[in-house]
């Protein structure tokens, strides 16, 4: 059973040491990384598919050890939790034990300040002793020194002074700065939210804050989807500003706002300026065109899509897809025709180039718009009632057989153009609306991580500039008055100390009347290290 315990005391030292601390967060920092290099689901689902399609075996092990999904990782948990215990550990005992020393008077004098780093025998004062130490509590202080005036056996007197105590409570500030932000960021993580969405402008494409409503979702454990606030979003208007190269310069969408308790409001969403409500805030994220499809199946029967393309690079040029599952129906039965499905994939362009390649856009704005459509005919497989991504659907049913693609169908057309099809049916590129993609985000976290590194500045700059240093003044009693010595100790690295020393010890005589000595010097140890002389305020 001893041997139990002293083991496991052993390893509760080693990993409440601040060498643990330290390399716990150097490899936290490290664990982070693919966290910022690769795609993560919680972010970017589409990404994560992208790159296992274009990287499969590489994908297969990033997978399995949790790469898409690195601060949900039980590896990065479990860096982050002994991270945290260390912390903990190496905190709360310096703690207590700082605050013990705040509380405790300056140490008494050494008995040989020959000993100390710093000296000096100031000279005889015409002053008694305890009238010169008055003196000398009174000019410490006004520099900012803690004071303790002692009274020895055979009368001398000590003035014991101590600066410096802002060094390790910036220290101790800064490390449970530290530990408060990591609880910060794991209450953010159990509380917070987040939900994805694309709104194209018009009145009919509005949404709520349901997560069915939501392109893609993410909820802390802690969070139930009735947690939710509530209220709507309606995109009236997006606006966007473009250079001649393309370069953009505003990005500018005006959109509407509701509640169910009555409260509404109307704000301009941009880059930088997020809408702010209630349990959550909005965020612009991208942009793009929707062209708008009206298909007439071969029955007669229109159909109209609004379709948001995806841009895939700087000029807008955009990618897409629209699905008519309902095409070609059995007008006598009513049931679908799985067989004569249509879908369009597409490729639209803002500014056909006057030469060179027609499916990349030469500006992002639409000054000779086209869309380069590709016609399918057969089963969508929608009917499965697994949820499929409208842009992954007739690649899909393709990679299956159960789509085919229509003979010589590749067209261009411009913005009221028809394309006639070969069983009859036609597409009519009606003109494109704008959509904007907006994440809602709570992360109740933010503020306190907010709070915790100012104080963890506030603590570093403490640390970093503050010197703890202390001071001796030995009065002995002499028939005259008395007679001053001096001594000094920095605790810490202080190269200015000696200079410190010296102007403070020229202040005393000042205020003590000392008649200087016929040789008056201030010695300084320059070899002997500050830690090692630490001994000598026992002795």
């Amino acid at each position: 059973m001893r041997f139990l315990t002293a083991t496991a005391r052993g390893w509760w030292r080693q990993l409440t040491s601040m060498r643990t601390a330290l390399l716990l967060l150097f490899l936290l920092a490290i664990a982070a990384v693919p966290g910022s290099v690769l795609p993560q689901r919680n972010v970017a689902t589409e990404q994560v598919d992208v790159y296992q399609a274009e990287n499969p075996q590489l994908s297969r092990w990033l997978d399995r050890f949790g790469f898409f999904d690195v601060y949900s990782s039980p590896w990065f948990a479990a860096i982050y939790l002994l991270l945290f215990t260390s912390l903990v550990g190496c905190v709360l005992p310096r703690l207590r034990e700082h605050v013990a020393a705040l509380r405790r008077r300056p140490p008494a004098a050494p008995r040989h300040f020959a000993r100390l780093s710093v000296h000096a025998e100031l000279g005889d004062s015409a002053s008694t002793a305890d009238d010169a130490a008055q003196r000398l509590r009174t000019l410490l202080r006004s520099r900012r020194y803690r004071i303790a005036v002692r009274t020895g056996e055979r009368g001398e007197v000590t003035v014991c002074a101590e600066k410096g105590y802002l060094k390790e409570t910036g220290n101790l500030l800064f490390h449970t700065s530290l530990l408060a932000m990591l609880a910060a960021v794991a209450f953010g993580y159990g509380w917070g939210w987040y939900g994805n969405r694309i709104l194209v402008t018009g009145p009919d494409s509005g949404f709520c804050t349901n997560l069915q409503q939501f392109d893609e979702y993410g909820l802390g454990p802690r969070l139930q989807p009735a947690d939710l606030p509530r209220f709507c979003l309606e995109l009236a208007r997006f606006d966007a500003e473009f250079l001649d190269d393309g370069q953009p310069t505003v990005f500018r969408a005006d959109v509407t706002w509701s509640t169910p308790q009555g409260e509404d409001g109307r704000h301009l969403l941009e880059v930088n300026t997020p809408l702010r409500l209630d349990g959550a805030n909005v965020y612009l994220l991208g942009h793009g065109y929707a062209p708008i499809l009206r298909y007439t199946d071969r029955a007669g029967r229109a159909q109209t899509s609004v379709s948001p393309f995806l841009p895939i690079d700087g000029m807008m040029t955009s990618e897409g897809a629209a699905l008519y599952p309902d095409a070609n129906a059995d007008t006598r039965s009513g049931q679908r025709s799985t067989d004569a499905q249509a879908a369009f994939s597409g490729v639209y362009v803002p500014t056909v180039p006057a030469s060179g390649p027609p499916a990349l856009s030469a500006h992002p704005t639409e000054r000779a718009p086209g869309l380069l459509l590709t016609a399918y005919r057969g089963n969508l497989g929608l009917e499965t009632g697994i949820p499929q991504s409208v842009y992954e659907v007739p690649r899909r049913a393709l990679d299956d057989g159960r789509l085919k693609q229509l003979p010589g169908s590749a067209k261009m057309l411009r913005p009221g153009e028809r394309w006639t099809l070969d069983d009859g049916s036609t597409v009519e590129f009606v003109g494109t609306r704008r959509w904007i993609a907006i994440t809602v985000r709570h992360d109740p976290g933010g503020p306190i991580v907010l709070a915790t590194v100012i104080v963890m500045m506030a603590g570093l700059v403490a640390m970093l500039t503050v010197r703890r240093r202390r001071l001796w003044f030995r009065l002995t009693p002499t028939a005259g008055g008395c007679q001053i010595t001096a001594a000094g100790l920095p605790r810490s690295d202080h190269p200015a100390f000696g200079t410190e020393f010296t102007t403070i010890t020229s202040a005393a005589r000042d205020a003590t009347d000392i008649t200087p000595p016929a040789v008056s010097t201030v010695e300084e140890v320059a070899t002997e290290p500050a830690s090692s002389l630490a001994d000598n305020i026992r002795s």
